[in-house]
């Protein structure tokens, strides 16, 4: 067996999300309890509300606070990876497993780099949507003729059957009748807060660059793969660089999963809330192992299965 964890990104959250684990085990408390953040965390994440949940300000430093206390009763267990990855701000938690640095200051980093995020759009109608069943060059022309609207540009590289388009709402809007005309099977509105991972971004990647250069950033002792390439660290490349890229470049996240299959991963786990990447997964590279950890017995399933396996 070959282990990879994946971390979820924003669209996956839920109210409710983490309170077992924050019942059950003090490291994860801890870690809730700690988290550097100027909103009560916890209270978000148990009791909602969902509208504020879903604000990328707020969703991101829950997300990984959830993501740092998983890992961290993983490793406790005895589970470690051979790699990571993580889509979008999961690329984060992925970094934090690796070492790269701890969970206070992955935390403390998604909630500046959240809100820089919000800012970049500040008092502009944005939106992203799924487009299923569309290959890219057709979503690519459609993004092309929506252009006259606004920006919208393919975001994500989902897996097999699932890209997503992202920018200016009205766009975003024309470019998903123009997808549907050319043959997507189906155009979901996501939950999420704004335009990721497209240039409208740019304003975002300025301000995490001026971030980063206050941060110390250890090396990894794993391999992480990046969403901006679909691959680990290149001749030239630095995690700031790559990181500032990501928040205003398509995440290539089909391309990291063939990777990671490439180097001999047959066994996934997604460290959530949710179950979504484990779908990708499973479309991507078939006969893979998925496992994913949304809740203490989740957690507990995964850990059982992986020490049989071991």
């Amino acid at each position: 067996m070959k282990l990879a964890f994946l971390y979820a990104g924003q669209g996956s959250q839920h109210v409710g999300m983490g309170r077992d684990f924050y019942e059950a085990y003090p490291v994860f408390r801890e870690i809730f309890d700690s988290a550097p953040v100027d909103f009560d965390l916890k209270k978000l994440c148990f009791e909602g509300p969902e509208e504020q949940l879903s604000d990328t300000r707020y969703t991101q430093p829950c997300m990984v606070a959830f993501a740092a206390g998983v890992t961290a009763l993983l490793l406790q267990a005895g589970i470690r990876p051979s790699m990571a990855a993580g889509l979008s701000l999961g690329e984060y938690s992925a970094l934090q497993a690796a070492g790269v640095f701890d969970a206070m200051t992955a935390i403390s980093l998604v909630a500046f780099r959240g809100k820089a995020m919000a800012e970049a759009v500040s008092g502009r109608p944005c939106g992203m949507a799924a487009v299923l069943n569309l290959d890219r060059e057709k979503l690519q022309a459609a993004c092309t003729a929506a252009s006259d609207a606004g920006v919208v540009e393919i975001a994500n590289y989902n897996c097999p059957g699932q890209l997503v388009i992202a920018g200016d709402a009205a766009a975003v809007e024309k470019a998903s009748e123009l997808a549907k005309e050319a043959g997507a099977r189906r155009v979901v509105p996501l939950k999420v807060s704004g335009p990721f991972h497209t240039s409208l971004m740019a304003p975002a990647g300025d301000a995490l660059r001026e971030k980063f250069k206050t941060i110390n950033f250890r090396a990894m002792n794993i391999p992480v793969l990046f969403n901006c390439k679909g691959d680990v660290m290149g001749d030239g490349d630095t995690i700031p660089g790559l990181l500032e890229r990501q928040v205003q470049s398509s995440v290539y996240l089909e391309d990291t999963i063939h990777t990671m299959a490439d180097q001999g991963v047959d066994t996934f786990v997604e460290i959530g809330p949710g179950k979504t990447l484990c779908g990708f997964v499973r479309k991507t590279v078939k006969g893979a192992k998925t496992y994913a950890i949304d809740t203490v017995e989740d957690l507990n399933a995964v850990i059982a299965a992986l020490k049989g396996e071991a």
